[in-house]
């Protein structure tokens, strides 16, 4: 975390303050229901760069220029804080520099290479790149910008947040952890917001986070657990981080309702799902929050799918070799109002049932004392 930012505690009104600094470069990324998974998407994979980074990048330079600080920045990313950063930065005419892992993907260096930042390719993993970006900036005396534990990142990711809570009123909210930047800047967001408008607590949505198995670091430190291991190689590559935000972890302890744990099979298969049922192209950390909706109950859920920077051979691959299970037929309620054999003038009559969340459910007659009812399943 830059030294000039350490101390700063990020509240529900920076979140505000960067949807205004924002609004005038980022459009609202669209919502989509996608039917076979009961969830809505949030399709931050359509954002600039293919992913939500973009936010809290621009507006950490925007805040920034405020405070009339013109440094270099420099950031480490796995890559898409990169290409996020790089981008800013050309929109904006400043210079930026970007540490990535030597494995990161070809897509999202070439990503960072079309803006014009500086590429400089350290380390097996994200938490050498960051170590190299953390010497680079005190030689330099370049900006330091954390890919999550920045109170100006926090912020910008936050108005994802905000955007669901204009369009919809989710009573879950899946996010995809890593570092914890988009999970504390949406549950900053959303919990204020909620909390102001319903005056009590039950009235809350809830903030699921969505981890993979082995690379889990924010809940074992939410749990008082030593995080000190090496994280698992996972399709998920976005969120591979060994070490948690100090930042995220404060407001995620006091936030954060609940972290599911995803298999890697889950997401290969959650990844395959969406490109062939949704057509929505997402990358590992961007399907991990729809992954992990399988296991949360709610009536209006709304995962973050916060990227799309795949691999096209990456995703030839996994259609290869993963074949999804075949998903349930969708099922239709229908009551069949049999009459009496007292009455046979009388016709059967077939009343379609309401289906849940109906705004206006359609009133049937009461049936005759002696009607035998029966429910059968219909194709949709």
């Amino acid at each position: 975390m830059d030294p000039a930012v350490a101390n700063t505690q990020v509240t529900a009104a920076d979140v505000m303050a960067a949807q205004a600094r924002l609004r005038g470069h980022l459009e609202v990324t669209p919502l989509h229901y996608a039917e076979r998974f009961g969830c809505w998407l949030k399709l931050e994979n359509l954002q600039r760069t293919g992913s939500y980074k973009v936010r809290g990048a621009l507006n950490a330079l925007l805040a920034a220029r405020e405070r009339g600080d013109d440094r270099p920045v420099i950031a480490a990313s796995a890559g898409n804080h990169a290409q996020g950063l790089a981008w800013a930065a050309w929109r904006l005419g400043m210079r930026a520099i970007t540490v990535m892992p030597k494995c990161a993907p070809q897509t999202k260096i070439a990503g960072v290479a079309h803006w014009g930042a500086t590429v400089r390719l350290h380390g097996d993993g994200y938490d050498q790149a960051k170590a190299f970006a953390i010497e680079l900036a005190a030689q330099n005396d370049y900006r330091l910008l954390s890919a999550f534990d920045d109170p100006d990142v926090i912020a910008g990711q936050g108005t994802v947040g905000l955007e669901i809570a204009a369009a919809m009123e989710p009573d879950v909210v899946l996010v995809p952890i890593g570092g914890g930047g988009l999970a504390s800047g949406v549950a900053l967001a959303l919990k204020s917001r909620r909390l102001a408008r319903a005056g009590r607590a039950s009235g809350r949505v809830r903030i699921v986070g969505a981890q993979v198995e082995g690379v889990d670091a924010m809940a074992r430190a939410l749990r008082g657990e030593d995080t000190a291991g090496e994280p698992a190689t996972t399709l998920a590559d976005g969120v591979r981080v060994k070490e948690p935000g100090r930042l995220t972890r404060s407001l995620l302890g006091e936030l954060l309702d609940d972290i599911v744990i995803v298999r890697e099979a889950e997401l290969r298969e959650t990844v395959v799902r969406l490109a062939l049922e949704e057509h929505v192209i997402a990358e590992g950390a961007g399907a991990l929050a729809l992954a992990a909706g399988r296991r949360v109950a709610g009536r209006r859920k709304c995962a973050v799918v916060s990227g799309g920077n795949l691999d096209a051979s990456v995703l030839a691959r996994l259609l290869s070799e993963v074949r999804p299970r075949t998903p349930r037929r969708p099922r239709r309620r229908r009551e069949t109002v049999a009459l009496a054999e007292s009455a046979p003038a009388l016709p059967r009559i077939l009343v379609a049932m309401p289906r849940a969340g109906d705004p206006s459910p359609m009133r049937v007659p009461a049936a005759p004392c002696n009607a035998i009812r029966s429910e059968e399943e219909v194709p949709a």
